[in-house]
């Protein structure tokens, strides 16, 4: 099976293009460029194609997320410190981001002659992004097999959709994914931050899955306080 991996860069999707790669269906990886301030996230992604000897193809998406405003990611607004499931983390919520992608993903799967599309959503992600969740995927398999019907038969691969970030790291860890060399922060600093949803997440599910966490963090505490608040 030929399979494109939606690759941000990120440690979810650079974990899954190592376990397809382990697999021997990985055909590309494909970035999309929708002027996020954290765009450095890209050249994580470029870095995984090299080391897994695929095409990396970055899909400029500017003009559209400049339309698609209201979120952090992508205005002058501030990135929020905390648990990436509180309320507030909402405002990094990019307008029907996945939807975009994954139908762009799928035109180049027909094109390119692919088995399959395989993105990185995790259970995790359920709190706050709707077109992360189970009901979302299995609607977007369904249309995407209307709208080639005849043309091509591409699947959807979730693999994590009902799982943990902390069984990611498990899963990465297994398929030897270097993880000092994926990019999670919101924030797009010199280091990664530390207090940004993404950041606590990110460090909390290293601890949760008992793997070493080789992140440099310009703050490697606050997340403990940040999952302990979430609990009080």
């Amino acid at each position: 099976m030929k399979t494109i991996v939606i690759c941000s860069g990120g440690l979810d999707s650079v974990s899954l293009a190592h376990r397809v790669a382990a697999e021997g269906a990985l055909h590309m990886l494909v970035s999309f460029d929708y002027g996020q301030r954290h765009r450095k996230e890209i050249d994580y992604a470029a870095r995984a194609g090299e080391r897994l000897g695929v095409p990396h193809r970055i899909i400029d998406m500017r003009g559209i997320g400049a339309a698609l405003t209201g979120s952090a990611l992508t205005d002058d607004l501030d990135v929020p410190d905390g648990h990436y499931a509180e309320e507030t983390m909402r405002v990094t919520v990019v307008p029907n981001r996945n939807a975009i992608m994954l139908t762009i993903a799928f035109g180049i799967a027909m094109a390119e002659g692919a088995d399959a599309v395989a993105t990185a959503v995790h259970g995790g992600d359920h709190f706050i992004y709707p077109d992360c969740r189970p009901a979302f995927t299995e609607a977007f398999g369904a249309m995407q097999a209307a709208a080639l019907d005849g043309y091509a038969k591409v699947a959807l691969l979730t693999p994590y959709v009902h799982r943990t970030k902390a069984d990611i790291v498990t899963d990465g860890a297994a398929a030897g994914t270097p993880f000092a060399e994926t990019w999670s922060c919101y924030k797009g600093g010199a280091v990664h931050c530390g207090r940004c949803g993404t950041c606590v997440e990110r460090r909390e599910a290293f601890d949760l899955a008992g793997i070493a966490d080789p992140t440099v963090y310009a703050d490697p505490d606050f997340w403990r306080a940040a999952v302990e608040g979430r609990h009080v």
